[in-house]
């Protein structure tokens, strides 16, 4: 089984922490998220990922010298230009050669899908295409889908008022897809698999779906960035994962609670970090606050300096002595380059 894995966004909904380090790259309790993503694939029988590339390639290939992450074999296709999500999927795929039935997955999603039964429903569906859906408490800020009795995808919903939506069940980012599915999609073309690729297979009676309650999360925004760090160290995922790795330096009067504390990172005395997440080789110094924010790697938050409110601090950043952040980011956008 392979799998095409699309990670070429730009994640500026994640800024600064991404201005030079695609979010799938940015760790998650000391583990990138693309490496939680391709060992979950893995577990499940995926010994090759194709991996559509767009925004910063180089970190994935230095990052993975020896083209295997997790165990699983990688293949990089780097797209000439963007092409959404269909053309990405279909680019990948071309360029691997694939052949026979795959998976397609975001980068940034993370889940406890059991990857090989979602497959063997597709198959027993006899599906071009089939989707994962999870259940959510607001389905009007996503696009809802609607199944019959067998699973077959009766139409796609774009954000239904609320309380007009016929399912809570919203497209999870995960589907089953068989090479015919690529005839759809022209070479080079920029396209839509979830506006125009899937409603035109939906329409065929080809498309079916199957929903799930397992743990998921699309970690695309700074609230779930920081959702998905937290969530692997308070008992939300199946296994529960040290909070504070093993190297770093708390001080006796620190405080750190519901947070995670990268390698190397340090908490001075007096300090307080709470439901934050500091990466390695962060420094946060005396009596300086962090609540509910992200410190990016070797990034310092000075002295009494207040962080909170999602603040989010870049890698290597610097947040002066006594200063005070709420909601912000260091460095500000005006300085971004961008």
């Amino acid at each position: 089984m392979r799998a095409v894995v699309l990670v070429g966004g730009f994640g500026t909904r994640l800024r600064p922490l991404t201005l030079s380090t695609p979010k799938q790259m940015l760790p998650v309790v000391g583990v990138t998220m693309f490496e939680r993503v391709i060992a979950a694939l893995g577990r499940s029988g995926v010994d090759e990922a194709v991996i559509s590339l767009g925004y910063r390639p180089d970190r994935f290939v230095e990052a993975f010298p020896d083209g295997t992450c997790a165990g699983v074999r990688l293949h990089y296709a780097t797209e000439p230009e963007p092409l959404d999500t269909a053309g990405a999927i279909a680019f990948a795929a071309r360029h691997a050669g694939i052949d026979d039935t795959f998976l397609a997955c975001n980068g940034d999603v993370l889940t406890d899908l059991d990857y090989a039964w979602l497959v063997e429903r597709h198959r027993d569906f006899g599906a071009e295409a089939t989707l994962h859906l999870t259940p959510v408490e607001d389905p009007s800020r996503f696009g809802v889908v609607p199944t019959d009795d067998e699973g077959r995808v009766t139409e796609f919903i774009e954000k239904p008022a609320p309380g007009t939506a016929p399912t809570n069940a919203i497209n999870a980012g995960t589907y089953v897809i068989e090479p015919a599915l690529l005839d759809r999609i022209g070479e080079g073309e920029k396209v839509s698999i979830e506006r125009v690729v899937f409603p035109a297979v939906a329409a065929d009676r080809r498309l079916f779906a199957v929903a799930t309650d397992d743990y998921w999360l699309d970690a695309g925004t700074p609230e779930a960035y920081l959702r998905a760090n937290l969530d692997l160290v308070d008992g939300h995922r199946a296994a529960r994962e040290a909070a504070v790795a093993a190297d770093a330096s708390i001080a006796a009067g620190a405080t750190v609670e519901a947070s995670v504390v990268g390698a190397a990172a340090v908490v001075a005395e007096g300090a307080c970090v709470r439901g934050s997440v500091v990466m390695d080789g962060a420094t946060v110094e005396v009596g300086a606050v962090v609540e509910d924010s992200i410190v990016g790697r070797g990034a310092r938050v000075g002295a009494g300096a207040k962080v909170r409110g999602l603040s989010m601090v870049a890698d290597g950043a610097v947040v002066a002595a006594a200063g005070e952040l709420d909601g912000g980011c260091e460095p500000p956008k005006e300085r971004w380059g961008v």
